[in-house]
Formats: C-alpha cells, sequence, structure tokens
C-alpha cells in the first residue's frame, strides 16, 4: 500500500472506498445521465454488472454497470465493445459518475 500513498485518488462518494486514481483520468469530458463524468484507464474495488448494449450519445456500445466493491453503490458504467471505430479508444475503460465519486488520499 505504500506505493499508494501520495497518489491523488477518487472514492466511493458514499463509504470512500479507493476506486481510482488522478493519473489514470483520460477525459474529463463525458456526460452520464446525471451530469458530468470522468473516463478513467482504470478502476479498482469495482463489481461489474451484466454486460449490455447501449445506445449512448456516441452510439452503440456494450457496457456494463459499474459498482462499488464495498457498498454496492453504482458509480458509472465500463465499455466492454464499441461498434464505431471512432469509438474503440473507450473499450476496457470507466466512466466514473463526478457525483458519484469524492477525492481522497490514496
Amino acid at each position: 500500500m505504500a506505493e499508494l500513498m501520495g497518489s491523488r485518488a477518487y472514492c466511493c462518494f458514499r463509504c470512500q472506498n479507493l476506486v481510482a486514481f488522478h493519473d489514470d483520468i483520460v477525459s474529463k469530458d463525458f456526460q452520464a445521465t446525471n451530469g458530468r463524468a470522468f473516463l478513467f484507464s482504470h478502476a479498482m474495488n469495482i463489481d461489474l454488472g451484466p454486460k449490455e448494449d447501449r445506445q449512448l450519445i456516441t452510439g452503440l456500445h456494450t457496457v456494463a454497470d459499474v459498482y462499488c466493491s464495498d457498498c454496492g453503490e453504482e458509480l458509472g458504467w465500463k465499455y466492454v465493445k464499441a461498434y464505431e471505430e471512432t469509438q474503440k479508444y473507450k473499450e476496457g475503460k470507466c466512466v466514473l459518475e463526478k457525483f458519484k465519486i469524492v477525492r481522497g488520499n490514496g
């Protein structure tokens, strides 16, 4: 855990479980149902819901909802597959809704 200290982190707003690091933000310019969201290259301490196809603003994607592994709060979604070539960069990445995460100390 010592190697994690000092890095800016994001935690679940409900239980403070560490879910992502600031350095893993790919974009802060994402839109979720309830407002702004961040695209992360990696998230941790999460559970995934079932995969499903969803029509999003940028087209059809296969996604899985992302939940905090400690308290079960829904935090966002993970892109499993993008059907449009220009959206392939999202595959494997997680979107976390800004109002569902808080800054932590890492």
